[in-house]
């Protein structure tokens, strides 16, 4: 049965209530867990009633329209309320720059509206004779301070040397990435088949989990992914303890060395778990890369990867 696609006519709106709502608490100069919770209620009831909205056309969220499905998958992502809080933090931040750097260039009478959020781009900057609005990408939202100041920067003054290659510097972190593709992988429907064209993920899984873990290791949910993803090969969702592999290994041109190498980074990351350091979210912690380095064939996996990676962009 084809589905049509479903375009949701106030999703913008709802977004930008949501918006408000953010930086209303965020420009508090303390807020508490009480007032997270609030926002977070409205988050999952916006996401359920998109979700029921869907359903109920016998559909899911996949079946939304590329811009329906962009603000729905950030909306959602925001319900883990771990990310809310950074993104609260980073609201925060900008807005404490952005204040500072307009009151040292004497314009400190622009009002201000910041919002974080599902951009095509890195960042946006548009400014009136009364108005300055910032749009900074969510992938940002564990960003150093330095980094949130220079995106400040270039959004309302323009582009310096400087600025620029700190922001892009962050931009190529896997802090940034994971984020992004988690975004994308929200709402797309992953068939969860561990028989790829030319690799079984099952079978892999047990051949990796006896080599390195001793075979203690739980399975997680293995699946190929339903897209090629250019900025990552793999991703380990803790929520779903699930691990999507790209579909860009699934070919015969890939050694098999180098997808099982993807999967034990992504066994690593349910193995050593997330750590939060000073508010930071940490996945890649010492811990984590002493183990990766042990994989036996760690130096030419990786090399095959930035060469794949290279030839993918």
């Amino acid at each position: 049965m084809n589905i049509e696609s479903i375009r949701l006519k106030n999703i913008k709106v709802q977004q930008n209530i949501i918006l408000q709502k953010i930086f209303h608490l965020a420009s508090s100069s303390s807020y508490d867990f009480i007032q997270i919770q609030h926002l977070n209620q409205t988050l999952i009831n916006t996401a359920a009633t998109i979700e029921t909205i869907c359903s109920n056309k016998q559909a899911t969220p996949a079946n939304l329209t590329p811009s329906s499905r962009k603000i729905y998958s950030w909306i959602k992502f925001l319900v883990d309320e771990q990310y809310l809080t950074l993104h609260l933090k980073a609201t925060s931040c900008i807005l404490e720059s952005a204040k500072q750097l307009l009151n040292i260039r004497g314009q400190n009478s622009l009002q201000l509206m910041i919002a974080i959020t599902n951009l095509a781009g890195l960042y946006q900057g548009k400014r009136s004779a009364s108005v300055a609005n910032i749009m900074i990408n969510e992938g940002f939202i564990n960003a150093p301070k330095a980094v949130l100041q220079a995106l400040v920067e270039s959004a309302l003054f323009g582009k310096s040397q400087d600025n620029t290659q700190l922001i892009r510097s962050f931009a190529s972190t896997g802090e940034y990435t994971n984020i992004l593709l988690e975004l994308d992988l929200i709402a797309e429907v992953v068939a969860e088949n561990p028989q790829g064209k030319f690799y079984n993920l099952n079978e892999l899984f047990d051949k990796v989990n006896r080599e390195y873990f001793a075979a203690s290791l739980a399975k997680p949910r293995l699946a190929w992914s339903q897209i090629n993803t250019y900025r990552k090969f793999g991703h380990y969702e803790s929520a779903r303890d699930r691990i999507v592999m790209s579909l860009t290994l699934d070919d015969a041109k890939v050694p098999g060395f180098v997808v099982e190498f993807v999967l034990y980074h992504e066994l690593l990351h349910k193995y050593h778990g997330t750590k939060w350091v000073q508010g930071r979210r940490m996945v890649h912690t010492k811990e984590f890369r002493v183990s990766e380095s042990q994989f036996k064939s760690y130096k030419e996996a990786s090399r095959w990867l930035e060469k794949l990676a290279s030839f993918v962009h």
